[in-house]
């Protein structure tokens, strides 16, 4: 039995035993009091454990097993980082084309004080908001959306920060129809033509072309437990092997975590996450966004619209250029 209040991984098993009996024996003390003494030593002596196992099982994660923790449940989302991190949020819907696209939400707001353009994925917490929200896929009118809020930016010389976390584009015929494809590349040359500045933080998953068409930013930030890649573990085993139950094969392989992109130079930084995942401390981990948000945007204080794109471009070309080279 495991905590009702948590989401264990498969991995995880070995500590919601241990929180399962540390909830068997504060019951047990909260029926006795202190007449318990042993039972509290006991406690101890679990939480000490739990705690440790959690760093030693946390510390050497596979590509697999962050793919998991990137996916996780109750790991903070677009609307969480926006509560805690942005105030006077104004919500801009629609793509002044077709319609609106749940999946990427997106507006004005001041990040600690600084007014800024906010655009990013929103999965959804429950089966009623993960519907509305496509499970984070967007369709080609969420990224038409993006388009007009980065257009926004620039008019009013605010910088655009991104939040990306999505299994990548809605594949559906319907999307397909519209121009996917099109909307995908249209919102990737509008965020390596923005004359103002732009950060992207993978909070989640950064899934092919439809993570891209958010983070083609100066600055890339990844949290620590996040994966980014061209394509999913599950879409790369089924081409590769025919088989999508290889998917932790491909995950291994490909080079989708943050250790793996920082070595590789595709991202700019790694996000330290606490003990356990950014689930397991939820406030605490967006205030880290927070911060390095916070930072990166002050780097690029001062400078102007040709030379904020100059160094975008010189950016991606220099990642095709070592890619080639190694």
């Amino acid at each position: 039995m495991s905590n009702p209040t948590r989401t264990y991984l498969d991995f995880e098993r070995p500590i919601a035993e241990l929180d399962s009996k540390i909830e068997e024996l504060e019951a047990v003390q909260s029926r006795n009091g202190d007449d318990a003494p042993d039972v509290a030593e006991e406690i101890a002596r679990l939480r000490q454990k739990s705690s440790d196992q959690l760093k030693t099982l946390y510390s050497k994660l596979d590509a697999w097993r962050k793919t998991m923790v990137a996916r996780h449940p109750e790991r903070p989302h677009l609307k969480d980082f926006i509560e805690g991190l942005v105030t006077d949020f104004e919500e801009l819907a629609g793509d002044r084309r077709f319609g609106e696209d749940h999946a990427i939400v997106g507006g004005t707001g001041r990040l600690r004080g600084r007014p800024v353009v906010l655009i990013g994925h929103e999965k959804g917490h429950d089966t009623q908001t993960r519907l509305k929200h496509n499970f984070g896929m967007a369709r080609p009118e969420g990224y038409r959306k993006a388009i007009r809020l980065m257009d926004l930016a620039e008019r009013f010389d605010l910088p655009v920060v991104t939040l990306v976390d999505t299994a990548g584009a809605y594949p559906g015929l319907g999307a397909e129809e519209r121009g996917q494809a099109e909307a995908i590349a249209r919102s990737t040359e509008r965020c390596l033509t923005l004359g103002t500045p732009l950060v992207s933080v993978i909070t989640g998953e950064g899934g092919s072309g439809g993570a891209v068409a958010l983070a083609s930013a100066n600055t890339v930030l990844m949290l620590e437990h996040s994966i980014y890649s061209v394509i999913s573990p599950e879409g790369c085993a089924s081409i590769l092997w025919r088989d999508g139950a290889r998917a932790k094969d491909a995950a291994m392989a490909m080079k989708i975590t943050a250790q793996d992109l920082i070595e590789l130079k595709i991202i700019d930084s790694i996000i330290p996450e606490p003990v356990g995942g950014a689930h397991r401390d939820r406030e605490g981990s967006i205030q880290r966004v927070g911060d390095a948000i916070e930072a990166s945007l002050a780097s690029l204080d001062g400078l102007d619209a040709a030379e904020l794109k100059k160094r975008r471009r010189e950016r991606f070309l220099s990642i095709g250029r070592s890619l080639l080279n190694g």
